[in-house]
């Protein structure tokens, strides 16, 4: 396996990413990994290097331009791009180019995956209907500064799979209802996966530490939501 720090800049922001990639020639299927509300960490780096394990070419993207070191500080960035939807979407294709833009990559065969803000992050690029072939949202941040729009005219061009645990305080059941909503009226093709006793950022072993009521590290739905993203990009690559 290869990683290495690719600089970029979207505008006048600069942005550090990080690609993982097996070792050899490809053309190989390439994914996007879109962190989580805190910016580009440790957490978005390993899911890249294990994207990599799989076979993909992983771009862990690069939000911000920094690493929040508070929750205020990632509260306020996060709500900054919410709050900017063109920005969003620049600074989000910005690092699928650069994936694409990577020898090995076959740019026919593009998937994306987020975490947490990054979830809300990927579901804004499959209203792209030409970029991507899937998109994978972990634990998603569906309510508050992510919520999701009352309504939302554009299609929807990838398959879509949502993988919650059913306990997550930022995923009420009227936010289940929305998003099965949306994704009928664009017509998508969509799986909302809903794991038992998993709370929100269920994927990070470093959120127990923050102590924070219904964010916690919950390994088999880590396990088995891995394994359903896996059986998707079968599906599609």
């Amino acid at each position: 396996m290869r990683t290495r720090d690719i600089s970029y800049t979207v505008g006048d922001k600069a942005l550090t990413g990080y690609l993982a990639e097996p070792d050899g020639a490809g053309p190989r299927p390439g994914v996007l990994v879109c962190h989580q509300g805190n910016g580009l960490s440790e957490h978005s780096r390993e899911r890249a290097r294990m994207l990599a394990g799989e076979g993909y070419t992983a771009f862990a993207l690069d939000m911000y331009g920094e690493t929040a070191t508070s929750r205020e500080q990632a509260m306020a960035l996060l709500q900054g791009l919410m709050k900017d939807p063109p920005e969003l979407r620049r600074r989000a294709f910005a690092g699928l180019e650069v994936l694409k833009s990577q020898s090995g990559v076959d740019p026919s065969r593009l998937a994306a995956v987020g975490y947490c803000f990054g979830g809300a992050v990927v579901l804004e690029m499959a209203r792209d209907l030409n970029a991507l072939k899937a998109v994978v949202a972990f634990h998603p941040g569906m309510s508050g500064p992510v919520a999701l729009p009352d309504k939302d005219d554009r299609p929807v061009g990838p398959k879509v799979m949502i993988c919650a645990g059913a306990d997550d305080p930022l995923i009420p059941a009227s936010a289940r209802e929305k998003f099965a909503e949306l994704m009928n009226a664009a017509g998508a093709d969509w799986q909302f996966m809903s794991y038992s006793g998993a709370a929100h950022s269920y994927t990070d072993t470093s959120v127990d530490a923050l102590d924070m009521p219904g964010f916690k590290y919950h390994a088999p739905t880590d396990r088995r939501s891995w394994a359903h993203m896996k059986l998707l990009f079968g599906e599609v690559f």
